[in-house]
């Protein structure tokens, strides 16, 4: 990583040490469950590692699954098919094809509908998907990172989140930082 790209200003031991996971992570082709409290820069840190590895050339992408209604989640994340749906006038590609090889970012990742969830498992599993109204099948080749601020376990628990999705990592809570990131969120 280069400094021009995206800088790591780190004197805490905790973030030193996210920072350094983060470098062992980077070239690994593995998906990414980052958690941790609003604020803790779970964002920059999804970030930081696309940066670090062979990826960052590639597109960076995020999608905030919850601001969006459920219904237009599923035809942001895989696209759609003309028709497939009353205002689906024409093709739209979704951010698992327009990823690339690259990195797509969930954001609040918990907000996820339980089809939405299902949907997500299968391209996990599989690296594969259909457009809403498709039948080809696609392949994925960018990196997943799912991003929550959500007590996963609590949230397995209760029945909201699929246990199958949960691989925890969480982020040092920013109360256990003294300065961790300058010109960035606070670990």
């Amino acid at each position: 990583m280069t400094a021009e790209r995206l800088p790591w200003i780190s004197a805490d031991p905790a973030s030193q040490s996210v920072f350094e996971l983060a470098q062992k992570v980077a070239a690994a082709p593995t998906t990414l469950l980052i958690t941790g409290e609003s604020g803790s820069g779970k964002d920059y840190l999804a970030r930081v590692i696309h940066e670090l590895g062979p990826r960052r050339d590639a597109p960076f992408l995020k999608i905030d699954c919850a601001s969006l209604p459920a219904q237009l989640v599923e035809s942001e994340l895989f696209g759609h098919e003309r028709g497939a749906f009353t205002g689906a006038v024409e093709r739209k590609l979704g951010r698992f094809e327009l990823g690339g090889t690259g990195t797509i970012v969930l954001d609040e990742v918990a907000a996820l509908s339980a089809m939405a969830q299902s949907k997500l498992l299968r391209v996990l599993q599989e690296r594969s998907f259909e457009r809403l109204g498709g039948t080809e099948t696609l392949h994925i080749d960018a990196r997943l990172a799912a991003l929550t601020n959500v007590d996963l376990p609590a949230a397995v628990s209760a029945g909201h989140f699929r246990e199958d999705l949960f691989f925890p990592h969480e982020c040092p809570k920013p109360s256990q930082c003294r300065r961790c990131v300058s010109a960035a969120p606070t670990f």
